[in-house]
């Protein structure tokens, strides 16, 4: 279509837009969650740091313990209070999971096949050297990389930063990302809206994936569809010091959509406006100064596709996240028929089919207007239509995007 611009090269251009990362910041590990490094981690302890068992039963001389042996026991080593002394031939000690292995032990008989009689331990089974043994550095060990710039610090990166000894972490500060809503037809949730006005959704929306994305959202409220409203709206964002305005609405060319003349008043440097997809082809890209500004559509589907597919890895971008524009699409098949596309990419709202054995089957919705937010309620996944795809049947392969997997 012509004054279209891909989809791919439209998020290309957005992430090489992107100034670099935002400046990084230090922070107790307690308050690292969700964080994204600015710096690689590297292990500052070896885990474990010594030889431990795997688990209950005795450490032993794998050579002394044949089945039928007799061995003495000499002590106990638990987890937190080892036994300092070492393992005789003959001799036997009381371990527990997770406890140090004595020095002179190299194999642990477990508690079932091991029969007591007061200091006397037999061993009902041979015992093999190093089975059951953890040795010293079997995780990972002082010096070893861990974690690279730009992972995100979930629930299992987090504990792996405080086992490899690290009580503070580098990470990227959360880059600030000024949501205006714009429009007379809006009010916010809660309050009433006249006969000819909405609520307005979209920035929930937006700021939720933001958030979820690792930014701070800022909300600066609705603007009206007047130039001094929307030019006090730009001078809080400013004010705030915002790394990406993000505006809602009013990026078209109709009589009341101001948001781009606004901004070119406010020495906006255009990047470009109009994409080829489906739902969200009014969608704007350029700079103020050095805050980056995604203008997306006003219809909520459209806004929270775009968002999803833009705003989010500009997010990820800011934060140094090399995979900041990764494919996030997988491999599913179509379960009903359809008809040939025309020259903008679909992004269909679908619900998924599932089994462990197969590739998920995405049911495109019958009805896919953007406006309709019950519909992306229910959806599981966006299925992607390439422009001018042929017509395609029940059972051909697609693509598709989890919207469980994406921060919805």
């Amino acid at each position: 279509m012509s004054g279209l611009i891909p989809v791919a090269e439209a998020l290309a251009r957005i992430l090489t837009s992107v100034p670099g990362p935002v400046a990084a910041e230090e922070v107790a590990i307690a308050e690292a969650a969700g964080r994204t490094l600015a710096a690689a981690v590297v292990a500052t302890r070896t885990q474990p740091p010594f030889p431990a068992s795997a688990m209950d039963g005795y450490a032993v001389r794998a050579a002394d313990a044949t089945a039928g042996a007799a061995l003495r026991l000499v002590g106990t080593s638990a987890a937190g209070h080892g036994f300092s002394g070492t393992i005789g031939p003959g001799e036997t000690v009381r371990i527990f999971t997770g406890a140090p292995v004595p020095e002179g032990a190299d194999g642990i008989l477990i508690q079932e096949n091991a029969e007591a009689d007061g200091e006397t331990i037999r061993a009902l089974e041979a015992v093999t050297a190093q089975k059951f043994v953890r040795r010293a550095g079997l995780d990972f060990s002082e010096g070893d990389g861990l974690l690279a710039a730009g992972d995100t610090l979930d629930a299992r990166r987090l504990a792996l930063v405080a086992a490899a000894g690290r009580g503070r972490v580098s990470v990227r500060r959360k880059p600030r990302v000024a949501i205006l809503a714009t429009g007379d037809e809006l009010v916010q949730p809660g309050e009433v809206p006249a006969w000819d006005q909405i609520v307005a959704s979209n920035a929930l929306a937006l700021a939720a994936l933001v958030n979820g994305a690792g930014g701070a959202a800022i909300d600066l409220g609705i603007a009206g569809d007047t130039l001094p409203a929307l030019e006090a709206a730009f001078a809080r964002a400013r004010a705030a010091e915002a790394d990406l305005l993000v505006t809602l609405g009013g990026a078209s060319v109709g009589d009341h959509d101001l948001v781009q003349t606004a901004l070119a008043a406010e020495g906006l440097e255009l990047g470009f406006w109009r994409v080829a997809l489906r739902p969200g082809k009014p969608l704007m890209h350029g700079h103020l100064g050095d805050m980056l500004v995604i203008g997306l559509p006003g219809n909520p589907v459209s806004s929270i596709v775009c968002g999803l597919l833009f705003v989010v890895p500009a997010v990820r971008a800011l934060l140094g996240d090399p995979r900041a524009g990764a494919d996030r699409s997988e491999p599913a098949t179509l379960g009903r028929d359809l008809d040939a596309n025309d020259g903008r990419q679909d992004y269909m709202r679908a619900v998924l089919d599932t089994a462990p054995d197969r590739l998920p089957v995405a049911h495109p919705e019958s009805r896919q207007d953007s406006s309709m937010l019950a519909v992306l309620g229910r959806a599981e996944a966006l299925l992607i239509r390439a422009p001018h795809a042929p017509a395609a049947r029940a059972g051909d392969p697609c693509r598709i995007i989890r919207l469980d997997r994406t921060l919805l």
